[in-house]
């Protein structure tokens, strides 16, 4: 008589690590923010992880990744200003204003280095952006690319953003392409505003290229590719997360003795000696010992996102 094995062998799951930081991402081209954030969760076994902001894959750039006490602050990130580094490709608009997208009408291209730089100029301040079809924002609880993908246009609502600086890095005359840095709010949707400066210029332009250099105080210096990530040991992996405040990094700082500190962590309001203030970052005695984040009204402060004293605790053995 054959016996089978009619149970497969259990394959060993390794335990998920309770981690308490953020990693600088250098997202790849092709790639959605989700699914970067997921392979770098599988990459760390942490337990809880986010990201702070999409980008589409067709950007390339800044993805800093959260993990556990760290996502409480990610709004800020989601908050902050951005910085990016675009390349417009004059002459040419497209289905959906990226390179992705099927050529609708094509135009000649003369112009200046004056020309340039005042289209840029143009948009430099508040201006009204329609948002593209192609975008994440919702429509009757359905995002716009879900109809854009099935052939649909909806009516959008302009909304008001603001362009901090435009730089002009470079224009390559043979290839009709024009590079430039972006400063602006949350918010701002650069392939629009790459078809605006085209029409502006009265060539009509879409968006070739587009890397995220800034969010709020975080650059790409010290960010990390997926393929190195990999490459590392876990200790190595370790050592590359940065502190939770660092999301919040460019807030005033607010250091309470340990008494009252230990009252600010149970969510009491404490009475400071400060002027009113949107947003402070709350620490202990302890340099690293970061509290959460907090207001202050009428010489109140008021906690906003509050650290566990286990996640206190976790930050200050590191």
């Amino acid at each position: 008589k054959t016996e089978f094995n009619v149970n497969p062998p259990q394959r060993h799951r390794q335990p998920r690590r309770a981690l308490h930081g953020v990693l600088l991402l250098d997202k790849p081209l092709g790639l959605s923010s989700n699914d970067a954030l997921q392979r770098v969760k599988r990459i760390y076994r942490a337990e809880k992880a986010g990201h702070t902001g999409t980008l589409d894959p067709l950007a390339t750039g800044l993805l800093p990744i959260c993990f556990g006490a760290a996502t409480k602050f990610s709004q800020a990130s989601l908050d902050a200003d951005k910085a990016y580094t675009a390349v417009l490709r004059l002459g040419q608009r497209t289905v959906g204003g990226d390179r992705e997208g099927e050529v609708i009408a094509e135009r000649p291209v003369a112009v200046t280095a004056a020309a340039l730089a005042q289209a840029c100029a143009a948009f430099v301040g508040e201006i009204d952006q329609i948002p593209p079809m192609q975008s994440a924002l919702k429509k009757d609880g359905k995002a716009l690319y879900e109809y854009a993908r099935a052939g649909i246009e909806v009516e959008r609502a302009p909304r008001r953003v603001t362009i901090h600086g435009i730089d002009m890095l470079g224009w390559d005359d043979a290839a009709l392409e024009l590079t430039i840095s972006v400063r602006c709010s949350k918010g701002t949707y650069i392939r629009t505003l790459a078809e605006d400066i085209g029409e502006q210029l009265g060539c009509g332009a879409h968006l070739a290229a587009l890397r995220r250099t800034e969010t709020g105080a975080l650059t790409l210096d010290g960010a990390i590719t997926l393929d190195a990530l990999a490459s590392l040991d876990e200790p190595g992996r370790d050592a590359l997360l940065h502190p939770p405040d660092c999301l919040v990094g460019d807030w005033p700082l607010l250091r309470l003795a340990e008494t009252e500190a230990a009252r600010f962590l149970s969510g009491l309001r404490r009475r400071v000696d400060q002027p009113d203030r949107p947003a402070v970052r709350v620490y202990g005695p302890e340099p690293a010992a970061f509290l959460g984040s907090a207001h202050i009204t009428a010489g109140e402060l008021i906690a906003d996102r509050l650290l566990s004293p286990i996640e206190v605790q976790a930050l200050l053995n590191t």
